[in-house]
């Protein structure tokens, strides 16, 4: 049985989860800060912990299925979506992606929901983050549980899951085990930290809208605290801090609303991420969304490992997947072989080479 390794650079933390077996025997979790400043911290841990089958890598807003050795600087730039010197938002990770290329285990990289095929090509047109590929990975972790707990086949699951970060907020429609809509981080609901969907005339009257803006203007910056941890959205303890948890939490209840079109069998929603653990934000979710859509649970996942947040764990059972272990049936119904394109492909507000001039590539 395979041996194999996730990895999720979250914005406050990279987290590591390793599978054996389908067991865990791998399980941390470090500062994102220390992680992308010293890529020879993840190197030595991987070399620590060989033989490994196989190593799901940080991807960022994901490539088709890419091995890490045969990675190009325009790949590179692709998945994080930042030029040469860009260390905002996720450019940092470039660094971590370029030392990988040569690290003696087998890494890959795996998509975004924008590269699978699944997506009807409609719902990609001006889309770029409908999902980066560590919410892919949140959604493996939602897939496997439930077809653990209700012992049935990948086609039978259907839901919205829903990751509360401790950045963003992203939403993902699955039907019949496929993913099929999203709202990313960038895209989507309001976050602890980032603002979410911007609106077009804000961005106007930004003049210029930077990667370190698309990190601000969430639920935190509405409290007047920007700079508190996450979890802070749900202490209300002035009108600032309830107008910022009414926001945030009626933003996650509107995507729900939509992506149930894409998702018509979904009668479930399913929090992953650093803010479901608050059983404010939790309760909150459940009362709205019960007036909302009527007859929807709402669930937690539960993960199969203690300390690495459910994107690692999600990318460890992809590995094993991906390496013929049990998670093989779910990693093939998701279509992760069959991504296909690039972050760029679907673009019509800018054309696509203008993107990528922007990139540099």
């Amino acid at each position: 049985m395979p041996r194999v390794i996730g990895i999720d650079p979250g914005t406050v933390s990279l987290d590591i989860c390793g599978l054996e077996a389908g067991r865990v025997f791998l399980d941390e979790t470090i500062p994102t800060e220390d992680a992308l400043a010293d890529p020879a911290l993840i190197l030595g841990l991987l070399e620590r912990t060989a033989p490994l089958d196989l190593v799901v890598g940080p991807s960022g807003y994901g490539l088709p299925l890419t091995n890490a050795r045969d990675l190009t600087e325009s790949d590179i730039r692709l998945a994080c979506l930042a030029p040469r010197g860009e260390s905002s938002g996720i450019g940092g990770l470039s660094s971590l992606m370029r030392a990988l290329v040569s690290s003696p285990a087998q890494v890959v990289m795996t998509p975004g929901v924008v590269h699978l095929t699944s997506v009807p090509s409609h719902r990609k047109i001006n889309r770029v983050d409908m999902g980066t590929a560590d919410k892919v990975c949140a959604v493996t972790l939602a897939i496997h549980e439930h077809t653990r707990r209700r012992s049935c086949a990948p086609r039978d699951v259907s839901f919205i899951l829903l990751e509360l970060g401790g950045a963003f907020t992203a939403a993902i429609a699955v039907e019949q085990g496929r993913i099929v809509d999203g709202l990313g981080g960038s895209s989507g609901p309001i976050g602890a930290m980032a603002s979410g969907a911007l609106d077009g005339e804000v961005a106007f009257l930004a003049g210029q809208v930077t990667k370190q803006m698309i990190f601000s203007g969430g639920a935190l910056a509405v409290s007047g605290m920007p700079d508190a941890r996450a979890e802070a959205v749900a202490e209300v303890t002035t009108p600032a801090r309830q107008k910022a948890l009414e926001g945030y939490l009626e933003s996650i209840v509107k995507a729900v609303a939509t992506l149930a079109i894409s998702a018509p069998s979904a009668r479930s929603v399913v929090l992953s991420g650093r803010l479901a653990k608050v059983a404010t934000i939790r309760g909150g979710l459940m009362s709205r969304l019960s007036r909302t859509l009527p007859g929807v649970t709402v669930e937690a996942l539960t993960g199969i490992a203690t300390v690495a947040k459910h994107a690692a764990q999600g990318a460890a059972i992809l590995a094993d997947g991906l390496a013929g272990g049990s998670a093989a049936e779910v990693v093939q119904t998701l279509g992760i072989r069959e991504a296909t394109g690039t972050v760029l492909d679907h673009l019509y507000v800018i054309t696509p080479e203008a993107a990528r001039q922007r990139l540099g590539i």
